[in-house]
């Protein structure tokens, strides 16, 4: 059984940059579709980054240019650097994971896909 753990979550003031992980127990991760995810306060899950088994990556528009989705398969960790933060990127990070899929690339934004969740890490940005 897979078991997510996240951390490095915190608060920072807008502009500032966040780096946080995800550490991968029980399956190694290197061959898994990951993915990072975020919710809000009285907004829904929404996904930010996926990476795939072969190692490609994508985002969402709204972090485009800004975060970046890497794994340490060394580590088994999966990370999320988060730069030029804005207040609206305030929320509850999840990472996710499931085996690896053909369809990995192009439905990494699809929450339901994805058998394991981390309890999530805290992020705040102050304006």
């Amino acid at each position: 059984q897979v078991q997510l753990q996240e951390s490095g979550g915190g608060s920072v003031q807008s502009g500032g940059s966040l780096r946080i992980s995800c550490v991968v127990s029980g399956l190694t991760g290197s061959s898994r579709c990951m993915g990072w995810f975020r919710q809000a306060p009285g907004k829904e899950r929404e996904g930010v980054a996926g990476i795939d088994h072969g190692g490609r990556t994508n985002y969402a528009n709204f972090v485009k240019g800004r975060f970046t989705i890497f794994r340490d398969d060394l580590r088994n960790t999966l990370y999320l650097q988060m730069n030029s933060l804005k207040p609206e990127d305030s929320a509850t990070y999840y990472c996710a994971s499931r085996p690896p899929a053909s369809d990995c690339y192009v439905t990494w934004g699809l929450s339901n896909w994805y058998s394991s969740w981390g309890q999530g890490t805290q992020v705040t940005v102050s304006s």
